[in-house]
């Protein structure tokens, strides 16, 4: 994140974070807000000022969920075993949360799970329900934990330069993958990075930088990577923003609410059109669905009926995860299943032809 050189600059950014991020807003708190992220940034703690502002509901916020209905909110048994574990680099120390299924082939599939702001490894894991995908398909899952001394809040830093391409956080997480791929015996063709929110952001961060290690990235309600380089692009990427879309060549699927106040939704397209950067010309399918929420799945596979990427748009839904569990953090028990949307996703890219000239060019 940049520092301010002078306090002109500092006061001149503090006062636009805060008018994006309480534009709506009114009454004596968004004042406070306003005034305290003003002096933290005046002090040019910026990572703090950000928090701040994140506590008045319109930063990165936390998660969302494509088929069935909603899963129960209440406790639930796992058969698979559950450890902790840490990774360290230049960039720090990261926990993370590691589900190894009872009964698994050799060779499992991998998927590392990216919270979003204000969770932790284990409510996002409550909220998705993908520990139990995982005992019941037989494939590790992974959820790294941004530390607190890295961001207050617990957003991944997916903005920062510092923390994209592979360095930083995206490095850590990779690391993450080396680790638990070597003690596990996982299947190196088949390692996976989904997110929500931030979370999404640096999953698409760690999957356009690290296509020799990730072989498909889920994003839901977040950004394709490069989408911004500081706080202020960050704001300006969530709200619709143009930006410069980069390309990533790693499949991709994006679920994203039709109405997701925190990032708007034409970030799900541009995540798409990453996807495709380097693809013209694949085919194009479109499904529409109904239910408690209407949803839309568009397909785009290459000429040897490989699919490069799928978009879910979630028809009323917010910034949540569709079809996570009832009472859990960000999500949207009436939308369409986004964790079984994944995994399937996830499996078809493992389970399809190779292909050296993918699409059809369009010329």
């Amino acid at each position: 994140m940049t520092t301010p050189h002078t306090p002109g600059d500092a006061a001149r950014l503090a006062a636009t974070m805060a008018a994006r991020a309480t534009r709506g807003l009114s009454g004596p708190m968004a004042h406070a807000r306003m005034a305290e992220a003003t002096r933290l940034t005046r002090a040019g703690r910026l990572t703090e000022a950000m928090s701040v502002l994140q506590g008045a509901g319109t930063a990165f916020p936390t998660m969302p969920g494509a088929f069935a209905a909603a899963r129960a909110a209440a406790p639930h048994p796992l058969s698979g075993r559950v450890s902790r574990g840490s990774v360290s680099g230049p960039a720090g120390t990261r926990d993370h949360r590691l589900v190894v299924p009872t009964t698994r082939p050799g060779g499992p599939p991998l998927l590392v799970m990216l919270h979003g702001g204000t969770q932790d490894a284990e409510s996002f894991a409550s909220a998705t329900g993908m520990d139990e995908l995982a005992e019941r398909e037989g494939f590790v899952v992974v959820y790294p934990e941004q530390a607190r001394s890295a961001n207050a809040m617990g957003y991944w830093n997916w903005f920062e330069p510092a923390h994209q391409g592979r360095r930083g956080e995206a490095a850590l997480i990779a690391a993450v993958i080396a680790e638990v791929a070597a003690a596990h015996d996982v299947d190196r063709d088949r390692v996976f990075v989904a997110g929500f929110s931030a979370g999404a952001a640096m999953a698409a961060v760690v999957g356009a930088a690290y296509p020799d290690l990730v072989a498909g990235v889920g994003v839901h309600s977040g950004l394709p990577a490069g989408a911004a380089r500081d706080v202020g692009s960050a704001f300006a990427a969530m709200r619709g923003g143009p930006y410069r879309v980069g390309a990533t060549s790693v499949p991709t699927i994006v679920v994203h609410g039709a109405d997701d106040p925190t990032v708007a939704a034409v970030n799900g397209t541009r995540a798409v059109e990453a996807a495709l950067a380097e693809h013209p010309g694949c085919a194009r399918t479109v499904e529409h669905g109904t239910g408690a929420r209407s949803w839309t799945r568009e397909r785009w596979t290459d000429r040897d009926g490989r699919v490069r990427a799928e978009h879910w748009t979630v028809h009323g839904s917010g910034h949540a995860w569709s079809g996570g569990r009832a009472g859990g953090s960000y999500t949207d028990p009436a939308g369409p299943d986004a964790s079984t949307a994944m995994v399937e996703f996830f499996a078809e890219v493992a389970s399809g032809p190779v292909s050296t000239n993918p699409c059809q060019s369009t010329d």
